[in-house]
């Protein structure tokens, strides 16, 4: 891959109850002069659009069963039930499947979970979207099983939802076409899988020449030091300073000065040394 396959600009989209704004964020840390345009899209349309080549990247949920599909799991989800606010359940903080066999539990058209059975008692139709079921939940139909993300998308003030135990889950993943793996995809992963700027999967090309001339710059100062008095070379002069100083202290008693005294001085300090 080189630069030259790259957009000038990322698109990403993301299916709903998916919060893309924490890799939104570093992105524009990361890569300021690309700007990243986030696309909204249902499950069904997220897929369209990669194969268009209308986003570069998506977040879908799992499975991804497309053969011209990459895909990377990111995170799973809890499940929960959403219910009207005096119902029974709402008393405690989980369920199991077992607590809804009373109740009728819908199962929208585009449901994020793969059951195998369906808790409680099935509904006469299917809603045709999770928002819709949410609807009827608030219109006393029934009760419905989603990813927590979904719960909060489609919060209600009248409406609460519970942790369900023993169920399907639903798998977060980052998905993109195979055969347009950017470099600018290539950055989105690494954003999405936490590796660092300076990562060896990452393009920092700019960081690291800066670092190599941090550290060409760090070697030159002490060669300059030693030639011209820097802290590295001074220390090295101090000895070969005081040698010399010594030598001068010597031949200024014989030459008659010094800077503690003539020769007078020290005959006076010499005389009662001999004569002990």
């Amino acid at each position: 891959m080189t630069g030259s396959d790259a957009s000038p600009s990322f698109r990403l989209a993301y299916v709903p109850g998916v919060t893309p704004s924490k890799w939104v964020r570093i992105w524009h840390e990361r890569l300021p002069d690309v700007p990243l345009s986030l696309v909204p899209a249902s499950p069904d349309e997220i897929y369209e659009l990669l194969r268009a080549g209308d986003v570069d990247a998506g977040f879908v949920r799992l499975p991804v069963d497309q053969d011209d599909l990459s895909a990377i799991p990111l995170y799973t989800e809890t499940t929960v039930v959403v219910v009207p606010k005096d119902h029974i359940v709402a008393a405690v903080e989980q369920i199991s499947p077992g607590d809804l066999d009373d109740d009728i539990v819908l199962h929208p058209l585009d449901d994020a979970l793969d059951w195998e059975k369906l808790p409680g008692r099935p509904a006469l139709e299917r809603p045709a979207t999770t928002a819709d079921a949410v609807e009827l939940v608030a219109a006393g139909i029934g009760v419905v099983l989603v990813p927590q993300s979904l719960a909060r998308l489609h919060h209600r003030k009248d409406l609460t939802y519970r942790t369900v135990t023993d169920t399907p889950e639903s798998r977060v993943a980052l998905a993109w076409p195979e055969d347009r793996t950017t470099d600018l995809v290539e950055d989105f992963i690494g954003i999405v899988r936490g590796r660092t700027v300076n990562s060896t999967r990452g393009r920092a090309p700019a960081p690291a020449a800066d670092q190599q001339k941090s550290k060409s710059g760090a070697k030159s100062t002490p060669r300059k030091g030693d030639a011209g008095g820097g802290a590295g070379g001074g220390a090295r002069r101090k000895p070969a300073a005081g040698k010399a100083g010594g030598r001068t202290a010597g031949k200024n008693p014989r030459g008659g000065g010094g800077a503690k005294g003539g020769p007078k001085g020290g005959a006076k300090r010499g005389k009662p040394r001999r004569n002990g």
